[in-house]
């Protein structure tokens, strides 16, 4: 009698205790991007000092970069500019804070098709600000990239070597290197 009178307390004590609720609420804010990026270089000697470009590409919260299209604004003879002159990869972490401002990183590569094999690396830190809340997915807004590159030559032109710092901004925001 006494094992029986236990099992129904410890049953009784389960079922209590699966009774409560836990409601779990999402604090964090999605945020995207999308739309044109301009990349400005600092540094570099020669043809590795002419590498600005241009970027359109979209991420959501953190991923690789969906790169819809890419241009050197003054390619020099690192890279042919153009359609199939090179191809393009990158990634991104976007983190919104509770007062919707983003921090992050970005990774962006070039890899020269010809001439074949130089390879400009670009890595950097990431701010702006989130149009977003806890239910909706916010768009950033005034971001801004700052870090540093690195054009390592291929089969090409031995002045395709170097290393800098850049600034890229979104959309027609002025950059500015700081």
């Amino acid at each position: 009698m006494k094992k029986l009178a236990l099992l129904v307390l410890l049953a009784l004590e389960l079922a209590v205790c699966g009774c409560g609720s836990s409601t779990t609420s999402n604090t964090t804010t999605s945020t995207s991007t999308s739309g044109n990026w301009e990349a400005q270089l600092i540094g570099g000697t020669a043809e590795a000092s002419k590498l600005n470009f241009v970027t359109a590409f979209s991420v959501t919260n953190s991923g690789p970069l969906n790169i819809t299209g890419f241009s050197f604004i003054n390619a020099g003879a690192c890279f042919a500019d153009g359609v199939n002159g090179s191809t393009e990869s990158g990634s991104a972490t976007l983190v919104t804070s509770s007062t919707n401002a983003v921090t992050g990183t970005l990774t962006f590569t070039v890899t020269s098709v010809t001439p074949a094999g130089n390879t400009l690396a670009l890595t950097g830190n990431l701010t702006g600000t989130s149009s977003g809340t806890t239910t909706t997915t916010g768009t950033l807004s005034g971001g801004v990239v700052s870090g540093t590159w690195t054009l390592t030559g291929g089969q090409g032109d031995p002045s395709c070597t170097g290393t800098g710092t850049f600034v890229m901004c979104q959309g027609s925001d002025t950059c500015t290197v700081t």
